[in-house]
């Protein structure tokens, strides 16, 4: 026995020498900066990048992140069925995987079956929360398809106008600006109503982000500017219906949710119609469409539970080519254009001996995960608890530069309106303006060095 007790202390001993060893890459004393998602990164630079489980996980818990996988790319159908009921009877999409192409972003289109763009709706002022006003007979999003002998909500039309604009040096860049109409609205809407566009984000590192302590981020919030550096950050608490309290909002583009379980069952109700225990009334109740069926929860626990599992262990791919001089260059750049006050490099997971691959983990997501004002130019006028109609959440950039490869092409920013990161910078304002600036005034050698950089996200 006791031989047998010593083999086994070895055998742990090499187990945690191996976890812990660097690539031969880079020196013991040198952290490994390719390593974005802590332990949790996957060495992955093909289309499927953004679709790895987290590693390490036991037989079990691979089981239940495969399970959710299944679900996630399943579609589903309408009631009565004997597997996978309750869709609609409106929906926005068929399946989490036709809005989240490869666990990525999708296409920012409207009433297309591989649509990943939906919108929010709601009236002037706030509900008894501090959150958004539902319209009535449409709620809080429109849903633009129906079921068979159903109506959808509305149709959503996007028109773009075209900006040719140029940097200091006289290279010119193109900006598209969306404007977002509905017609064939099912009931009339009496008043003014407003309405926000939101892309389908990546699903990488959402439950290391989940794991970070609400008081780091909340330490980086500066309502006030005290400082005096132009850049506040504003901590978005939001009502959350899994636990009927008010919490720190991490997901979505104005932080708006809450939780990962949160963000799972909302999606399954406002995109697909199913019904579930924490959002347990049809997205279509009150409405002349409504299926009143008696079938309600549609969605079984086990279901939305492997799905919130399967969102929560998805690792991050690594960054690429970290010691090419001009990308290290890029880096410096990207700091000294303060794109780092609010893109924070580096964040630490809370100790959490109930889930080891969320524990204390140092990440690189580059995000605050604080909502700031970002200038009338991506404003959409549609304030949501304490983010107010021009501001929105600091998006993560890690993986963006696997954006082309993930989902060719790749979109940006909360509407799909950028088609390229120049484009995307070059809508920041507000608190990012003197960023921009610094950007636009660079030679363009060094705006490449910055793509660059960003590419090795």
């Amino acid at each position: 026995m006791r031989k047998l007790k010593i083999i086994g202390v070895l055998v742990l001993v090499v187990i945690i020498l191996v976890r812990c060893q660097k690539s031969s890459t880079f020196p013991e004393s040198q952290y490994d900066d390719r390593l974005s998602g802590g332990d949790m990164t996957v060495f992955d630079n093909t289309s499927h990048a953004f679709s790895n489980s987290f590693s390490g996980l036991s037989t079990y818990d691979e089981y239940v992140h495969e399970a959710g996988d299944l679900i996630f790319g399943q579609s589903f159908v309408t009631s009565p069925a004997p597997i996978h009921a309750g869709l609609g009877p409106i929906f926005n999409n068929t399946s989490c995987i036709s809005c989240h192409h490869n666990d990525g972003i999708g296409l920012p289109t409207a009433g297309e079956s591989q649509s990943s763009l939906l919108i929010r709706i709601s009236l002037p002022g706030t509900d008894e929360h501090g959150g958004p006003v539902l319209v009535p007979g449409y709620g809080l999003q429109i849903q633009d398809k129906a079921a068979v002998g159903k109506q959808p909500e509305a149709k959503v039309n996007i028109a773009y106008t075209y900006q040719t604009l140029s940097f200091a040096d006289g290279e010119t860049y193109e900006l598209r600006t969306p404007t977002y109409a509905l017609t064939n609205l099912y009931t009339p809407i009496s008043g003014s109503y407003m309405l926000s566009p939101r892309l389908a984000p990546p699903m990488i590192g959402l439950g290391l982000l989940e794991a970070v302590p609400e008081s780091e981020i909340v330490a980086d919030a500066d309502p006030n500017d005290a400082n005096g550096d132009g850049i506040k950050g504003v901590a978005n608490y939001v009502w959350d219906p899994a636990t009927k309290a008010m919490q720190l909002g991490r997901f979505g583009w104005k932080a708006n949710t809450a939780s990962i379980l949160t963000q799972v069952a909302s999606a399954f109700n406002q995109d697909m119609g199913l019904t579930n225990r924490v959002v347990p009334s049809e997205s279509s109740f009150g409405q002349i469409q409504y299926d009143g069926l008696n079938d309600d929860p549609e969605l079984p626990d086990t279901i939305l539970n492997q799905v919130k599992y399967y969102a929560q262990t998805l690792a991050v791919p690594a960054r690429r080519n970290t010691t090419d001089a001009t990308i290290k260059h890029g880096e410096q750049l990207f700091i000294a254009a303060k794109c780092a006050a609010c893109h924070k490099q580096t964040l630490t997971t809370a100790v959490n001996v109930a889930f080891p691959a969320l524990s204390s983990q140092v990440i690189h997501p580059y995000t605050d995960l604080l909502v700031h004002n970002m200038g009338v130019g991506l404003a959409d006028n549609r304030p949501d608890f304490k983010a107010d109609g021009q501001s929105w959440r600091t998006a993560p950039l890690w993986g963006v530069g696997l954006f082309q490869t993930v989902n060719n092409p790749g979109y940006y920013l909360h509407d799909g309106r950028a088609r390229t990161l120049v484009e995307a910078i070059m809508w920041h304002g507000g608190e990012a303006a003197a960023s921009k600036a610094y950007y636009a005034n660079l030679s363009k050698s060094d705006r490449d060095a910055i793509l660059k950089f960003l590419n090795s996200l």
